[in-house]
Protein backbone atom coordinates (compact mmCIF):
# COMPACT_ATOMS: atom_id res chain seq x y z
CA UNK A 1 0.00 0.00 0.00
CA UNK A 2 1.29 3.33 -0.82
CA UNK A 3 2.13 5.75 2.44
CA UNK A 4 1.33 9.20 2.63
CA UNK A 5 4.38 11.24 3.43
CA UNK A 6 3.10 14.88 5.01
CA UNK A 7 6.16 16.89 3.71
CA UNK A 8 5.07 15.55 0.38
CA UNK A 9 3.14 17.75 -2.09
CA UNK A 10 0.04 16.18 -4.03
CA UNK A 11 -2.16 16.72 -6.97
CA UNK A 12 -5.38 15.46 -8.37
CA UNK A 13 -4.47 12.75 -11.32
CA UNK A 14 -4.83 14.13 -14.80
CA UNK A 15 -7.36 11.10 -15.13
CA UNK A 16 -9.69 12.46 -12.41
CA UNK A 17 -12.39 15.43 -12.97
CA UNK A 18 -14.01 17.06 -10.08
CA UNK A 19 -16.91 19.28 -10.33
CA UNK A 20 -19.10 20.68 -7.59
CA UNK A 21 -22.50 20.40 -8.00
CA UNK A 22 -25.35 21.49 -5.78
CA UNK A 23 -22.75 21.48 -2.74
CA UNK A 24 -21.10 18.16 -3.63
CA UNK A 25 -18.00 17.35 -5.04
CA UNK A 26 -18.04 14.61 -7.74
CA UNK A 27 -15.04 13.24 -8.87
CA UNK A 28 -15.38 11.18 -12.17
CA UNK A 29 -12.52 8.77 -13.16
CA UNK A 30 -11.66 9.53 -16.85
CA UNK A 31 -9.28 6.70 -17.38
CA UNK A 32 -9.08 3.49 -17.00
CA UNK A 33 -7.27 2.27 -13.56
CA UNK A 34 -8.28 4.52 -11.72
CA UNK A 35 -10.57 4.13 -8.26
CA UNK A 36 -13.19 1.03 -8.59
CA UNK A 37 -14.27 -0.58 -11.57
CA UNK A 38 -18.02 -0.92 -9.68
CA UNK A 39 -17.53 2.84 -8.75
CA UNK A 40 -17.95 5.53 -11.56
CA UNK A 41 -18.56 8.43 -9.36
CA UNK A 42 -16.80 9.96 -5.87
CA UNK A 43 -18.00 12.29 -3.34
CA UNK A 44 -16.21 14.16 -0.55
CA UNK A 45 -17.74 14.93 2.25
CA UNK A 46 -17.08 18.97 3.81
CA UNK A 47 -13.59 18.22 5.13
CA UNK A 48 -12.82 15.94 2.15
CA UNK A 49 -14.10 18.65 -0.05
CA UNK A 50 -11.44 21.38 1.58
CA UNK A 51 -8.62 18.95 1.36
CA UNK A 52 -9.04 18.51 -2.70
CA UNK A 53 -9.61 22.10 -3.22
CA UNK A 54 -6.41 22.65 -1.19
CA UNK A 55 -4.40 19.79 -3.37
CA UNK A 56 -2.65 22.04 -5.68
CA UNK A 57 0.85 20.81 -6.53
CA UNK A 58 2.58 23.31 -4.80
CA UNK A 59 1.64 23.19 -1.01
CA UNK A 60 3.15 20.12 1.45
CA UNK A 61 0.43 18.09 3.29
CA UNK A 62 1.50 19.51 6.65
CA UNK A 63 0.94 22.87 5.37
CA UNK A 64 -2.45 21.87 3.72
CA UNK A 65 -3.30 20.62 7.94
CA UNK A 66 -1.92 23.84 8.96
CA UNK A 67 -4.09 25.70 6.95
CA UNK A 68 -7.37 23.78 8.02
CA UNK A 69 -6.58 24.08 11.56
CA UNK A 70 -7.31 27.52 11.17
CA UNK A 71 -10.54 27.08 9.04
CA UNK A 72 -11.98 23.69 11.79
CA UNK A 73 -12.03 23.50 15.67
CA UNK A 74 -10.45 19.80 15.16
CA UNK A 75 -7.04 19.56 16.72
CA UNK A 76 -4.10 19.32 14.04
CA UNK A 77 -3.57 15.49 15.62
CA UNK A 78 -7.11 14.44 13.94
CA UNK A 79 -6.62 16.59 10.81
CA UNK A 80 -3.53 14.92 10.22
CA UNK A 81 -5.33 10.98 10.57
CA UNK A 82 -8.16 12.09 8.86
CA UNK A 83 -5.99 13.96 5.62
CA UNK A 84 -4.12 11.16 5.41
CA UNK A 85 -6.73 8.64 5.73
CA UNK A 86 -8.20 10.18 2.48
CA UNK A 87 -5.05 10.96 0.92
CA UNK A 88 -3.88 7.09 1.11
CA UNK A 89 -7.53 5.83 -0.05
CA UNK A 90 -7.04 8.39 -2.87
CA UNK A 91 -3.42 7.76 -3.82
CA UNK A 92 -4.82 4.36 -3.93
CA UNK A 93 -7.50 4.85 -6.02
CA UNK A 94 -4.62 6.91 -8.83
CA UNK A 95 -7.26 9.76 -8.07
CA UNK A 96 -4.13 11.68 -7.09
CA UNK A 97 -0.19 11.73 -7.36
CA UNK A 98 2.28 12.86 -5.88
CA UNK A 99 3.94 16.29 -7.12
CA UNK A 100 7.42 17.79 -7.04
CA UNK A 101 6.84 21.78 -6.26
CA UNK A 102 7.34 23.99 -8.47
Amino acid sequence: MKKIKLSAVYKPSEDVVAREIEGELIIVPISSGIGNMEDELYTLNETGRAIWKKLDGRKSLIKIIEELSKEYTASNIELQKDAAGLLEELLKRNMIVESSRT
